[in-house]
Formats: structure tokens, sequence, C-alpha cells
């Protein structure tokens, strides 16, 4: 049978992040995508030009909706700028007893921008990440949670332990920030090991933390492990970035779906 996967995310208008990456990921890896949307988007590869969030009440009513008649085997959660729709979220999952979470805690634009008010950062802290099977920070979200810069690896795996310590799931630090390498770090159960990547030389990398984030938990809807399916996403983007797609005036989209022949 099919697996399923839920994102729980803010649309993309433009196609390359959001809802819409996660979606492309998901079929890309022959499953079935369902959506909650948590926010309108007016945006494409130049900047985010508008936000118009979803109700409380409308998230929940979408997600008893789709839990209520195809439950998903896997869920992605990517931005939730809003305290009360994060707590809703969080309730639901825990309501419907939703495994293989993978939350992209978005909090920081590449670009340095704070994208979640203290409110919701407290509630995100508090109520979403202690469901998640893992969570999926950058570098600057990283520092967010963390509370201290993080400038090389022994600074990641800090951080990481940091973080690891007040929350049950696993945390993957990305380190695509570094300028040498997009080695990632995990730390789940208080071990620590490397995930080591090429870095590509691509400057259109617009939606690369949702397709991550997306990729893995199409993995673990598959059966796999958690390192297998970290393992096999970071695969999966770093083809999706050789595949050189260029569109648009600014930091383009990636080619999702660069391994379907026709």
């Amino acid at each position: 049978m099919i697996k399923k996967v839920l994102t729980i995310a803010g649309s993309d208008c433009s196609g390359g992040a959001g809802i819409q990456a996660d979606i492309k990921t998901i079929t890309a890896h022959k499953m079935y995508a369902m959506s909650a949307i948590t926010a309108l988007t007016a945006q494409n590869t130049t900047g985010v030009y508008g936000i118009t969030e979803a109700s409380p009440e409308f998230v929940a009513k979408q997600l008893d909706c789709i839990f209520g008649d195809i439950f998903p085997d896997a869920v992605k959660i990517g931005m939730v700028s809003s305290g009360a729709i994060i707590e809703v979220i969080a309730g639901k999952l825990r309501e419907y007893g939703a495994k293989n979470i993978v939350v992209d805690p978005v909090m920081v634009s590449t670009s340095g921008c704070r994208l979640i008010s203290k409110e919701a950062e407290a509630v995100l802290k508090e109520k979403l990440l202690p469901v998640a099977t893992v969570i999926t920070p950058n570098i600057p979200e990283t520092e967010v949670l963390c509370g201290f810069p993080v400038k090389n690896e022994k600074d990641m795996e800090r951080a990481a332990l940091e973080i690891a310590g007040r929350i049950p799931a696993a945390v993957l630090v990305k380190g695509g920030h570094m300028v040498s390498d997009a080695s990632d770090l995990l730390c789940d159960r208080g071990l620590v090991r490397w995930f080591r990547g090429e870095r590509v030389n691509n400057p259109n990398t617009h939606g690369t933390g949702c397709t991550l984030s997306s990729a893995i938990a199409c993995n673990l809807a598959a059966g796999r492990s958690l390192d297998e399916s970290i393992r096999k996403a970071k695969d999966y983007l770093t083809g999706a970035l050789k595949a050189m797609l260029d569109l648009g005036k600014g930091s383009g989209p990636m080619d999702h779906t660069y391994w379907i022949k026709l």
C-alpha cells in the first residue's frame, strides 16, 4: 500500500519552498502527499512580500479532516509563525497519536531575519518540539534554540547536545550555513554522529530546508531508521541541487523530480 505523508506548513506561491516543495518531494518519493496550510505567502525567488495566516480553528479543521480519514505514516512541520497555531498542531498530533514527526523549526531566514515572534518561539519550544521524532534546525535556528553562537563543528556538537538535553526528540543540526561543506550533525539519545556531504556549487538553494525535512519524513514513512532516512534524504537533496535548475531572478528552486525519467 502507498505510504502517506502529511506536510503542515505555509504555501509558497512561486513553488520552490513550503507546501509546494514538500508535495513535490513526497510525490518524487512515490508517496501520497497531504497538506494542512498554516499561511499563504506572496513570495518568489527574490523575497517574501506578504503573509496571511490561517486561523487556528481552520488549521485544526484541516488536521481533523486528514487524520479522521487518511491517517499519515509521517508528518513534516515547517513554517508556523503563530503561537496559537503551534498549540493547535501540537494538540492534534498528540490527540491522534501521530508518528514519525519531523519538525523543521523555521525561525530565521537565510538572510538572518527572524520569522517568528518571541511568544511563538516559547510555544514552539514548550509544546511542539517535544512531540517530534527529529528536529532539523539550520545554524541560525540552532543559535536561537541553544542560546550561543555556532561557528564551527565543535560548537555544532555542543549546541546539539544542549538542545537534545531539553527535549526527547533527536536533533539534526544542518551545517549548510558553514562555508566549507554540507555536513550535518545528529544528536540522538545522547550520541552524536556526523553525516558528511559535499557542497554543491549552485546558488539556487530556495527550499533546501523544506525539501530535506520532507525527504526525511518520506524515508521514515517507508520504515527506515532515522540514520538511513537522513542519509537517503541528503543524497536526494544533493541530486536535486546537482540538476542545476535555474529559474527566477534570485535564489531559485531545485529540480525535485530530477530522478524521474520520462
